[in-house]
């Protein structure tokens, strides 16, 4: 297989700590010869592990992309509102390209870019690394066997984990829906391509509902102060910074300098690490912050066949993970994260079948290793990309009807009222027009 050359546009723990991470594993595949990201020390880390000549490393994906086409593909992995501008400029120069999910936060943007890629003859796909998994191909091999019969419903749960909802989406980088993204999009569009994923079929009716129901001022203990570092109820609070950061087993700076860590500061130690809770966002009460996204949000989902699917995103778990129950007319599946198993119910046997996924070092449960080997094998003309830019909009759809769902209170029709708007190029949509973010991405 040809090796593949690579630009990435945002170097943050997608970009840099996810993707660029294959080059470690297989450069007869993979090389980046140029990067760009607004924070210096997120250029120098990567000049420092990939090589990177000066010419080739550049302040932002605007500067890297007025130069000439620099590599056969890019990533874009920088903020939600970046992206597509970005991968207009790219489809211009010519480049296959890699874009970190969500596409943008606006539908217009969507099928803008929809659009502008009719045509196009270079490879385009969305980070739904959730679909190149063993955990759903397995799922949904066994959906497609009609071996249980036809799927008739889904309840489907993302359990994002108290801290990583406090780390992302109440003091990070998409903590405010205005500057990045609603809850649903940047978190759980993964969860909606997959129930597409997994039935096949493209939603007909949904509803929604949820809110930022804990997050508020209002709920901050007694005696809680702005800062974790000179709060008087630290001790008892499980979202204190410290523990989080520092001392916990599985997130802190003692026992892990990777990420979470490594989104304060890139090469963390525990000096570096406490400066930044000190002065920097990730320092601050969970009551007492900016943020504006929902803390917990549930979608119910017609298809056109007439199944159903449930879908929960809670921020209030003990646990970061996902599970998945489908029921089908000959019998029930049962499936956990957490467990790596899933179990098969079929009405017909007394034994249940019991099916243990091999776990995966790399991230996602392997997902972000394999869609790289699998989009680096469909530049070089060997098979195709499973969440292609088609598919992932259509995903993207199914949130774009959610949110509105949730915000009037009543149901969204994709079929007749909203996945009919299409594209207008008079509505004025324009490079000029999107806006921009400053940051980095990190862990979704």
């Amino acid at each position: 297989m040809k090796k593949v050359t690579f630009a990435i546009a945002g170097l943050g723990s997608r970009g840099l700590d996810a993707y660029a991470e294959y080059q470690k594993k297989h450069p007869d595949e993979m090389e980046i010869v140029a990067v760009a990201d607004l924070k210096e020390e997120r250029r120098n880390l990567a000049k420092k592990e990939y090589g990177i000549k000066d010419d080739r490393i550049y302040k932002s994906a605007e500067e890297m992309l007025k130069e000439k086409r620099l590599a056969d593909a890019i990533i874009i992995a920088t903020q939600d509102q970046d992206h597509v501008r970005e991968a207009l400029m790219a489809i211009e120069k010519g480049y296959h390209i890699l874009m970190e999910k969500p596409i943008s936060p606006s539908k217009d943007e969507c099928l803008l870019l929809l659009d502008k890629a009719r045509g196009y003859d270079k490879k385009i796909a969305v980070c739904h690394v959730l679909r190149y998994t063993s955990f759903y191909r397995t799922i949904k091999e066994i959906i497609d066997s009609k071996r249980l019969g036809s799927v008739v419903s889904i309840d489907a749960i993302e359990a994002v984990g108290y801290w990583h909802m406090a780390h992302s989406f109440v003091r990070g980088n998409w903590r405010n829906y205005n500057t990045t993204s609603p809850m649903l999009m940047q978190k759980s569009c993964h969860d909606m391509d997959i129930l597409r994923y997994l039935t096949g079929e493209k939603a007909k009716r949904i509803s929604s509902s949820g809110s930022l129901m804990y997050f508020k001022r209002e709920n901050a203990p007694e005696g809680a102060a702005e800062r974790c570092t000179i709060c008087k109820v630290k001790d008892s609070c499980p979202f204190d910074a410290e523990k989080i950061y520092i001392t916990d087993r599985k997130t802190g700076i003692r026992h892990n300098r990777q990420w979470p860590c490594n989104v304060l500061q890139s090469n963390p130690d525990e000096e570096k690490i406490r400066k930044a809770i000190e002065i920097g966002p990730y320092g601050r009460c969970v009551f007492h912050s900016d943020n504006n996204v929902v803390d917990h949000q549930c979608v119910l989902i017609e298809f056109e066949s007439g199944a159903t699917a449930t879908f929960q995103m809670i921020g209030l778990s003990k646990e970061n993970h996902r599970s998945i129950h489908i029921f089908f007319t000959n019998g029930e599946l049962l499936a956990d994260m957490l467990s790596d198993e899933i179990v098969i119910k079929n009405f017909d046997d007394k034994e249940y079948e019991k099916i243990k996924i091999e776990k995966s070092s790399s991230g996602h449960l392997g997902g972000d290793e394999q869609i790289m080997k699998e989009f680096i094998m469909s530049v070089n003309g060997e098979g195709d990309v499973s969440s292609s830019l088609s598919l992932s909009i259509d995903s993207h759809m199914m949130v774009f009807a959610a949110e509105e769902s949730r915000i009037s209170g009543k149901a969204v029709s994709l079929i007749d009222e909203f996945k009919g708007q299409a594209y207008n190029p008079e509505d004025g949509i324009t490079l000029e027009w999107m806006g921009r973010a400053e940051g980095i991405n990190e862990e979704q």
